[in-house]
C-alpha cells in the first residue's frame, strides 16, 4: 500500500513538474503591449491582436490613448513595471525625449522587410530608434458629388484664390444646396491636431523651403504665417459652425459633417478612406486636393505626404517581450492578415510584402507627384516639445476665433513658442 501511494505521489510529482514547465516555457514566449496613437484604428488592432493569440499562443495587449493625450500617456506608460513594449516615435522630439528607451532595430528581422529606409529615425549615435511602417497624405477631402450640385468641379480649384471663389459661393447659398463649403474646424482636442499640427504644416514648410532648412532649427521667423491665416479665416467663415462654436467642436463632429453631406470641403487624411467609405461614402465621390494657402507658384502643389507613424521597441522590457515584439511587428508586415489589415488601416506601407490599398487618395497623391508637382514635405515633424507648441497655438487660435483676439498672439504662439521649447529641450 505504502508502494502504492508512493508511486501516486511520484506521479503527482512528475505531472506537476510538467505543468511547471509548460507554464515556463509560456512565459519564455513573452508577450507585447502595443500603447496605439490611432484612435480610429482601435478596433482593427483589437482583432488583430486576437487573430496573433489565436495562431501564436502570445499575448498581444492593445491600449489606445485618447486624441491628443499620446505623449502624455506614453510617459506615465514608461514609467510602470508593465510598461508598452511597442509605442510610437514619431519625430525628432519624440527621439529626444525617448531615445534611451529605445532598442536599436538594425539587423532585425523586421528592417530586413524594408523596401526603403527614408521614413526611420535615428538618434544622434546612430541608433535606429524607430521604423516608420506606413506613409501618408493630407489635404482638404472633397465630396465631388456636393461640389458638382452646386455647379463646380474640381478643375476650377488651382490655387488659394480659386479655392476661397468656390467656397465663398458655397457658403453664400448654404441654405439654399442644404449644405455648406467646410466641416467644423473644432480645436477640441479630438480635432485640433488638425490644425496646430498639419495645417500648421504649410506656413513651417514654405520658411524651411526658402531657407534652405535641413535639420531641426532652434528658431523659426514665422515669414509664412500670412498663408496660415488666409486659410484659417477662410476654414472659420466659410463653414456652419463659426465664432465661439469652434473652441469646442469635435473631430467626430466635423467627420459627420462631411459623410452626412452638409458639407463639401474637409481638412484631413488618408487614414480617413476607411471610415468614410465604411460610413457610406463611394470612394468615386472622394478627391483630395492640396491645401492651397496662398504661396507664390502653389498652383504647382501636391499633396501633404509624410509620416509620423514609426514603431520603436522598449529597451528597458525583458529579453523575451521584447523578442515576441519583434515577432509580432515581423508578422504584421509578412502574414496575410497583418498586410491586409496594414493597407486598409493606413495605406501605402514601405515593405516586401505590403498590400497594395484601395485608398483612392493615394492614387491622388501619386497622380500630383506624376505631373511634375512637388510634394509637401512634414516640417511640423521637427517641432520641439510638440504637444506643448501645439497646445500654446490652438489656445491662441482659440482667443482669435473665438473672442476676436489678435492675430499678433498667434504668431507669438508659433515663433516665441518654438524658441523657448527648444531651448528648454536642449538646456
Amino acid at each position: 500500500m505504502k508502494r502504492l501511494i508512493a508511486i501516486c505521489l511520484a506521479l503527482v510529482l512528475v505531472f506537476s513538474l510538467g505543468a511547471c514547465a509548460k507554464g515556463g516555457a509560456d512565459a519564455k514566449k513573452g508577450s507585447v503591449y502595443f500603447l496605439n496613437f490611432k484612435p480610429e484604428a482601435d478596433e482593427a488592432w483589437q482583432a488583430i491582436a486576437k487573430t496573433y493569440t489565436e495562431q501564436t499562443g502570445v499575448q498581444v495587449k492593445v491600449v489606445t490613448a485618447a486624441s491628443g493625450e499620446y505623449d502624455k500617456t506614453l510617459a506615465a506608460e514608461l514609467d510602470k513595471d508593465a510598461a508598452p513594449t511597442m509605442f510610437q516615435v514619431g519625430n525628432v522630439g519624440a527621439v529626444e525625449t525617448y531615445g534611451d528607451y529605445c532598442y536599436d532595430l538594425k539587423g532585425s528581422k523586421f528592417e530586413g522587410e524594408l523596401t526603403t529606409d527614408a521614413y526611420n529615425l535615428y538618434d544622434a549615435n546612430g541608433k535606429l530608434c524607430s521604423i516608420g511602417y506606413c506613409y501618408e497624405c493630407y489635404g482638404i477631402i472633397v465630396n465631388k458629388a456636393l461640389l458638382e450640385a452646386a455647379g463646380h468641379s474640381l478643375d476650377e480649384i488651382t490655387n488659394f484664390a480659386t479655392l476661397k471663389a468656390v467656397a465663398d459661393d458655397i457658403h453664400a447659398r448654404a441654405a439654399e444646396l442644404g449644405f455648406d463649403a467646410f466641416t467644423s474646424a473644432g480645436l477640441d482636442g479630438s480635432s485640433s491636431w488638425r490644425f496646430s499640427g498639419h495645417l500648421a504644416n504649410m506656413p513651417l514648410y514654405y520658411e524651411f523651403k526658402a531657407d534652405n532648412v535641413t535639420a531641426q532649427p532652434a528658431t523659426i521667423k514665422g515669414t509664412y504665417l500670412d498663408l496660415y491665416k488666409n486659410i484659417w479665416d477662410l476654414y472659420i467663415t466659410d463653414s456652419a459652425t463659426t465664432g465661439a462654436a469652434v473652441v469646442t467642436a469635435t473631430g467626430d463632429e466635423a467627420e459627420a459633417e462631411f459623410y452626412e453631406g452638409k458639407a463639401a470641403f474637409y481638412q484631413n487624411g488618408s487614414w480617413e478612406f476607411a471610415s468614410l467609405t465604411e460610413k457610406g461614402m463611394k470612394a468615386d465621390d472622394l478627391a483630395m486636393i492640396p491645401i492651397y494657402c496662398g504661396a507664390e507658384g502653389e498652383e504647382k502643389a501636391g499633396l501633404c505626404c509624410g509620416t509620423e507613424n514609426c514603431w520603436a521597441v522598449n529597451a528597458t522590457a525583458s529579453k523575451a517581450d521584447i523578442e515576441a515584439t519583434l515577432d509580432f511587428m515581423y508578422w504584421m508586415v509578412t502574414s496575410e492578415e497583418g498586410t491586409k489589415m496594414m493597407a486598409e488601416q493606413f495605406g501605402p506601407c514601405p515593405f516586401k510584402n505590403a498590400a497594395t490599398p484601395e485608398n483612392v487618395f493615394f492614387a491622388q497623391a501619386n497622380e500630383y507627384t506624376a505631373a511634375g508637382n512637388y510634394v509637401v514635405t512634414w516640417a511640423f515633424n521637427w517641432t520641439p516639445a510638440v504637444d506643448d507648441w501645439r497646445a500654446g497655438v490652438v489656445d491662441a487660435l482659440a482667443q482669435y476665433t473665438a473672442k476676436g483676439g489678435s492675430w499678433d498672439k498667434v504668431k507669438e504662439a508659433f515663433v516665441d513658442g518654438w524658441a523657448t521649447l527648444y531651448a528648454k529641450d536642449h538646456a
